[in-house]
């Protein structure tokens, strides 16, 4: 449940108005999603945050699903259901296979098991990894 109440379009001030029609232009789409509403009470951090999502997301040396598959991962280490559910849609809609999201997870809960013992054992970082 949220705990801000959710924008609708005609709710919006100028500013945030003007995010929304950079997203909705960026994503070819009309639709502009819940996490988006949610910050648009606050129009200084809902730019922000779009625009470093747009720069972070966008082309780069990582392909698009490459990029949501890390942000799956991240979001799983973190727990936000949120951003899971959203970016399994939009790997998914960039190419990801249901193999390659299974593996995602499996690399997701190994790694999760290894940092833990890494952490509890206070193993040392081997001279040959440290630059």
């Amino acid at each position: 449940m949220s705990t801000v109440k959710l924008l609708e379009d005609h709710e919006l001030s100028p500013q945030a108005n003007a995010v929304f029609e950079d997203i909705r232009a960026t994503r070819q789409t009309d639709y502009v999603n819940n996490f988006w509403r949610s910050l648009a009470h606050d129009p200084v951090t809902l730019k922000r945050t779009w625009e470093s999502l747009k720069s972070v997301m966008g082309p780069g040396s990582l392909s698009p699903k490459m990029k949501e598959m890390i942000y799956i991962a991240v979001s799983v280490a973190h727990g936000c259901d949120y951003c899971i559910h959203s970016h399994t849609a939009s790997a998914r809609g960039k190419g990801m296979t249901e193999e390659e999201y299974h593996e995602l997870l499996a690399i997701v809960g190994m790694a999760a098991e290894t940092n833990r013992l890494a952490t509890a054992l206070g193993i040392p970082v081997d001279a040959i990894y440290k630059v």
